[in-house]
């Protein structure tokens, strides 16, 4: 795929490099070959709430989960919620498979793979909450147009999301902070900023967890973290 092509994450056919890194664990392996079929999300056709989890409950979708401990902090925290999370990185698939058999957590499904491919077939207005956090910043000008923040996922994001919904991303990179800002303010006829002052994106909101790359990023890196609210008008 050419850099220079033109185009948002909605048109771009990948949006991500490698896909596996070291090689799997043998519970890992196990998780993914025993675990992950049986609560995958379906590869086609509508998702929705009732035919993942078998009631209309209020739905959650984490984009670029990591390696899942804030998916499953969520899903934990909100039992009777139910929570998808995408993620085409299988180390990271493995390591939430963990905790979703660790934690016995019946509400999660998840989707090895672009998180577009999920958004496109939920419904509009299904999504309760949709997470965003520390998503690859591709900080050079000519890789711009792959950051989930921008104009075509944000306007996708929108569209599957309840009024009153809320829209949280996250991010210790300045370069990406400052680029979500300028599209964001595009948007404010589809989203609401949620804040009062600088505090409000200084600390982690309450019900938003610690992850394990955030940790680092602040205390080895020094990286100062940025947390945001968007409510859907």
């Amino acid at each position: 795929m050419s850099a220079f092509k033109e185009g948002d994450p909605t048109t771009l056919n990948r949006m991500y490099g490698r896909s596996i890194g070291k090689p799997l664990r043998g519970r890992q392996q196990g998780l993914v070959d025993d675990l992950l079929p049986k609560i995958a999300v379906p590869a086609e056709g509508p998702v929705t709430a009732k035919d993942l989890f078998g009631e209309d409950c209020p739905l959650h979708f984490e984009i670029g989960f990591g390696s899942g401990e804030h998916l499953a902090y969520r899903a934990d925290l909100l039992p009777n919620h139910g929570f998808i999370g995408a993620e085409p990185f299988l180390n990271g698939v493995a390591a939430a498979l963990g905790h979703v058999d660790d934690e016995k957590l019946a509400n999660i499904r998840l989707h090895h793979g672009d998180a577009i491919d999920v958004l496109q077939r939920l419904p509009d207005g299904a999504l309760t909450m949709c997470y965003l956090l520390h998503p690859d910043p591709w900080p050079k000008n000519k890789h711009a147009k792959r950051r989930m923040v921008n104009d075509g996922p944000i306007s996708l994001i929108a569209q599957k999301m309840k009024p009153g919904g809320e829209f949280r991303f996250g991010t210790d990179h300045d370069i990406y902070l400052r680029h979500a800002l300028m599209v964001m303010q595009r948007h404010t006829d589809k989203f609401e900023w949620v804040v009062e002052g600088p505090s409000n994106w200084q600390n982690r909101p309450s019900g938003w967890c610690e992850t394990r790359y955030e940790y680092k990023a602040r205390n080895t890196f020094g990286h100062e973290v940025w947390y945001f609210r968007f409510r859907r008008i």
